[in-house]
C-alpha cells in the first residue's frame, strides 16, 4: 500500500479499516503520519538522537502489539501517550540503574558503622594513654613493657632490675589502677 495514496483518509477511517480487516499496514499508514511526532516526543523526553529514534521503534512494536487489544478512538492522542510514557519508563530505568551504581560505587558496606568503630577505637586509645600517664613510675614502665613491647616477666626484670615479685605485682597493680582510672574517664565523658 502506497501511504500517498491514503493521504486524504483521516485517522478514524483508517482504524476503523484495522479494526474491520487486522491487516497491519493500515496502521503502518497510521504509524508512517505520525513518525515525526514520535521522534519529537522522544528527543523531547531523552535528548538523545539515538535513543530516540530507539524509542521510535519501540513505540512501533508496541502500537502494532496493543492495538489489537483496545478500541482506540483518537490514534494521534493514544500514540502520543504511549510514546510519553515509553520515554518516561525508560528514563526512570536509567535514574534506578544510576542509582544502584552509584550507591554500590561510593557506598561501602557498614560505613557508618566503620567510621563508629575507629572513633570509638581512637578514645578508647587517647583515654589508655592519659590513665597510663597517671600511673606511678614502676607501674607505668612495667605495663608498658609487659603489654606494649610484648616482653616476659624474666625480660623486664632483666631489663628494669626489678625482681620478679616486684614485676608481677606492678604489672597486676597497674592493670588495677588502668581500669579504675579508665572507669573514671569514661565516666566524665558521658
Amino acid at each position: 500500500m502506497n501511504p500517498d495514496k491514503y493521504k486524504h483518509i483521516d485517522d478514524g477511517e483508517l482504524l476503523k479499516q484495522f479494526y474491520a480487516d487486522k491487516n497491519n499496514e493500515w496502521l503502518g499508514i497510521l504509524l508512517q503520519r505520525y513518525t515525526l511526532l514520535l521522534l519529537g516526543v522522544c528527543m523531547k523526553y531523552l535528548k538523545n538522537e539515538e535513543e530516540a529514534k530507539d524509542g521510535v521503534q519501540q513505540v512501533f512494536l508496541k502500537a502494532i502489539t496493543e492495538l489489537h487489544k483496545y478500541k482506540v478512538d483518537y490514534f494521534k492522542s493514544w500514540l502520543y501517550m504511549v510514546a510519553k510514557n515509553h520515554c518516561l519508563m525508560k528514563l526512570r530505568n536509567k535514574a534506578q540503574q544510576s542509582l544502584e551504581i552509584n550507591e554500590k560505587l561510593l557506598a561501602t558496606p557498614d560505613e557508618a558503622e566503620d567510621k563508629n568503630k575507629f572513633v570509638a577505637r581512637d578514645i578508647a586509645l587517647t583515654q589508655m594513654e592519659t590513665a597510663l600517664q597517671q600511673l606511678n613510675a614502676e607501674q607505668q614502665q612495667c605495663i608498658t613493657l609487659f603489654y606494649l613491647h610484648k616482653k616476659s616477666y624474666h625480660e623486664i626484670t632483666a631489663q628494669t632490675g626489678y625482681s620478679l615479685l616486684q614485676v608481677k605485682s606492678n604489672i597486676q597493680n597497674g592493670k588495677r589502677n588502668l581500669k579504675i582510672m579508665l572507669e573514671r574517664l569514661q565516666q566524665h565523658e558521658q
